[in-house]
């Protein structure tokens, strides 16, 4: 027997170990994509009932057919409403809780917002209360003064709305003629 011998029959005598674990290895694949499944499922429910639980807000306005001249426009996003000073309560009744594309129109009579792919909304004049820049509502913040928040007022509730243009610096115009707008209409309501 020579000396390399014995280690040609240890080596026989091994049996190397399974590269993968099949049936392990799907079986959690199958557990996380259950387990995320379930995560979706329980968000998915609870923007339901947060709507359910702001059923009683009133349905929003429709848009007069007669708006009057155009005094602003503007192109962006829509990131969402919140109840008035509570940037993190999120209004999700009549759509108004759905992120999207938006085209802003400022008229006399109000304030409308088109929304492709989620529901519009209006906003009469004698509804509005204010509007400011600020850094964030409900999911998204961005650097100082980077959101348009316009208050306004639904039922007996106050709303902020946030937007953001495709060309941040037109927002301070937007800002200061939303508040002329809304202080000449509160004096002529005097």
């Amino acid at each position: 027997m020579t000396p390399l011998q014995p280690l040609a029959v240890l080596a026989a005598e091994q049996k190397s170990a399974d590269v993968t674990d099949w049936p392990n290895r799907i079986g959690w694949i199958v557990g996380l994509l259950l387990f995320i499944a379930l995560v979706y499922w329980l968000m998915r429910q609870g923007w339901k009932w947060r709507g359910t639980l702001q059923g009683d807000l009133p349905p929003l306005p429709d848009a007069p057919t007669e708006q009057g001249p155009v005094k602003l426009e503007l192109s962006g996003r829509y990131h969402g409403s919140t109840s008035a000073g509570q940037w993190l309560d999120r209004i999700v009744a009549h759509g108004l809780g759905t992120r999207s594309r938006v085209e802003l129109t400022l008229t006399d009579a109000g304030l409308t917002a088109v929304r492709p792919g989620a529901n519009d909304f209006f906003v009469p004049a004698e509804a509005l209360r204010e509007a400011r820049l600020d850094k964030g509502i409900a999911g998204k913040v961005l650097t100082e003064g980077g959101l348009l928040i316009v208050t306004w007022a639904h039922g007996d509730k106050l709303i902020d709305s946030g937007f953001r243009s495709d060309h941040a610096a037109e927002q301070a115009e937007w800002v200061t003629t939303l508040n002329d707008m809304i202080n000449t209409t509160e004096g002529t309501a005097r």
